[in-house]
């Protein structure tokens, strides 16, 4: 079996298992934070946050065995583009509040009969294909160029086990053990220590899965479509979803003269999985804009997802999982980005809403 075809079935069935439970278990990046800051509801936040420990003890596993070359991936080389990370990481969270869910919601949501997510799904892919190889590209490259680089200080690349290790003298596999195990320890005990995370079943199931996902993900790319007679393998890769968006309209416009990437092909599945799921649980639901403001304020977010979430090089899932897991300092960075811009953007709608009700004189 070729490696393109290998990759194309792993990405399906990896694809279809998280868009049917995403769909089923009501996981939402966007949501979690916006719980958490309207409500005080932090279960999806650590549902979140459990697929990160997942991600973080499985990735750094197959980087300590030898198994997947994860070191190889574009997360860990040596060169931070700090302020990118940061920037793009910002806009992508303002925008995934403002277009009602981030990358991966609103994927599932195509899948679930809703065509407002696929008119954000099209602008976000669009948009996102301009910024990494079209006009928006001279608008992205030069804030790149504010970059650190960590092989000057010694460290083979930018993982926070690879620069701690050098700071304090530990051999590769002890600092990845040491640092990897104890921020998914703490990540851990966090989630657990809650009693209503640990009562909600979904919640628990969701970032078990997702975060075994992401090492599925780095197995299928590293190890199972690994071509040793290959005269430059392909770094391996996990789930993302930003970049993928354009590559899957892309596919989807030259399809007799292009191959099929994992990442399209993930795509795919989790258009399967969350039909699949939604059909089977009655919730398939034709979805259009409540109204023109409803249009406009999603066009805006999509655009700003497409824009900033290239710009950060992913999503809250190629970013704020899959790059978390591998412990690298620019995915820590757009990871917090990500995080702030939503924060910023739910307390805007909020502060709107509170006062659209105070002119209504509610």
């Amino acid at each position: 079996m070729s490696s393109t075809l290998i990759l194309a079935l792993s990405g399906l069935v990896i694809g279809f298992v998280f868009g049917a439970v995403v769909q089923r278990t009501n996981f939402c990046s966007m949501g979690a934070i916006s719980d958490a800051v309207a409500t005080g509801d932090r279960r999806r936040l650590r549902a979140w946050l459990l697929a990160i420990a997942i991600a973080i003890v499985g990735t750094h596993a197959l980087l300590f065995t030898g198994l997947v070359a994860v070191d190889k991936s574009f997360y860990l080389a040596p060169r931070i583009a700090w302020a990118a990370m940061l920037i793009g990481g910002l806009l992508f969270g303002f925008g995934m509040v403002l277009a009602g869910g981030c990358a991966s919601r609103t994927v599932v949501r195509v899948g679930t009969g809703s065509l407002k997510s696929f008119i954000v799904f099209l602008v976000m892919g669009v948009v996102g294909y301009m910024t990494a190889r079209g006009l928006l590209y001279y608008v992205r490259t030069p804030v790149e160029t504010i970059a650190a680089d960590v092989s000057k200080m010694g460290a083979p690349n930018q993982g926070l086990p690879s620069i701690a290790g050098r700071i304090l003298g530990l051999e590769a596999n002890a600092a990845i053990a040491l640092v990897g195990g104890a921020l998914a320890l703490a990540i851990l005990v966090w989630c657990f220590a809650n009693r209503a995370f640990r009562k909600s079943a979904r919640d628990i199931a969701a970032g078990l899965v997702l975060g075994l996902l992401v090492i599925a993900g780095w197995l299928a790319t590293g190890w199972l479509a690994a071509d040793e007679f290959a005269a430059q393998p392909p770094s391996p890769e996990s789930l993302t979803l930003i970049g993928p968006a354009g590559d899957t309209l892309q596919y989807l416009m030259t399809f007799t003269g292009a191959s099929i990437k994992f990442g399209v092909a993930v795509v795919f599945g989790i258009l399967a999985g969350s039909f699949v799921a939604a059909v089977a649980s009655r919730t398939f639901r034709v979805e259009m804009f409540a109204d023109r403001a409803d249009m406009l304020r999603h066009l805006g977010g999509a655009a700003l997802m497409g824009f900033g979430g290239v710009m950060s090089a992913g999503c809250t899932v190629g970013q704020g999982l899959t790059g978390v897991a591998t412990l690298a300092a620019g995915s820590v960075l757009a990871f917090a980005g990500i995080v702030a811009g939503a924060v910023i953007s739910v307390k805007i709608l909020i502060w709107r809403m509170e006062r659209a009700a105070l002119d209504r004189g509610i």
